[in-house]
């Protein structure tokens, strides 16, 4: 299905918009639509994550795609890695419905394998590469470092974890501008200023954001040697951690 086709995100324009995010039908309608306007650079950022992810998997290991939602990571890994296995998991069944729709092929070929659990309990084992795709900003921050430790652990030699998160900025001033130039990004994709606050609003709760320091500082005592950044967009940053 191409762009132009997607379901608009209108959910937070009705007249009674949702209170609390909630990665419902609803969401996995428009998900696609949100992203590329919610998200700076999305697209490229989708076709860079499969460049890297094509010079850092290990060859013949699996894959995992942790809260894959509609499966569009999975999409671009396949991409670069046609042969790759990958193990996508997600606790939202209504996006894993819709992953199982538009990956039919390589989830009817054994390529793809939809898993429904919290990535925090989901085995994870002999793993090639793990991707993290605005992911951990969901888990709740005193879990985090537990869920890193356990990923680092699941690696075999020479495997690794590619991460992407928003983040924040200690530096008020440089917080200001980035998250202005983030509101102002969607404002020029078509989003209202209310449609902006409510969704806001209805993310705040499960969405924590953290600055690129103490992501950093968190992988490396999650046992990663080396943390690299390898994408910016505003105040979306990617790393890839490896030994």
């Amino acid at each position: 299905m191409s762009p132009a086709a997607e379901p608009t995100d209108d959910l937070f324009a009705a007249a009674a918009p949702p209170t609390d995010f909630v990665f419902d039908t609803q969401v996995a309608r428009v998900f696609p639509d949100m992203l590329r306007r919610s998200v700076p650079g999305w697209p490229e950022l989708l076709r860079l994550l499969g460049l890297l992810a094509a010079r850092v998997a290990v060859p013949g290991q699996p894959i995992y795609d942790l809260g894959c939602s509609l499966g569009a990571t999975s999409a671009s890994l396949l991409a670069r890695l046609p042969q790759a296995r990958i193990v996508a998991v997600d606790n939202a069944p209504a996006m894993l419905d819709a992953l199982r729709t538009r990956l039919a092929e390589p989830v009817a070929a054994g390529r793809v394998q939809p898993v429904c659990a919290d990535i925090r309990d989901v085995p994870v084992t002999a793993a090639g590469l793990i991707v993290l795709n605005l992911t951990l900003q969901f888990v709740p921050p005193p879990a985090r470092l537990d869920l890193l430790r356990r990923l680092r652990g699941a690696l075999v030699p020479g495997g690794a974890l590619i991460l992407v998160e928003k983040v924040i900025f200690p530096d008020a001033t440089t917080d200001a501008l980035l998250d202005g130039l983030h509101q102002d990004f969607k404002r020029a994709q078509g989003y209202s200023a209310l449609e902006i606050a409510r969704k806001r609003a209805a993310l705040e709760a499960v969405l924590i954001p953290e600055d690129v320091e103490t992501q950093e500082r968190r992988l490396h005592r999650a046992g990663f040697m080396r943390v690299e950044r390898w994408f910016q967009c505003f105040n979306f940053v990617g790393w890839v951690a490896r030994d």
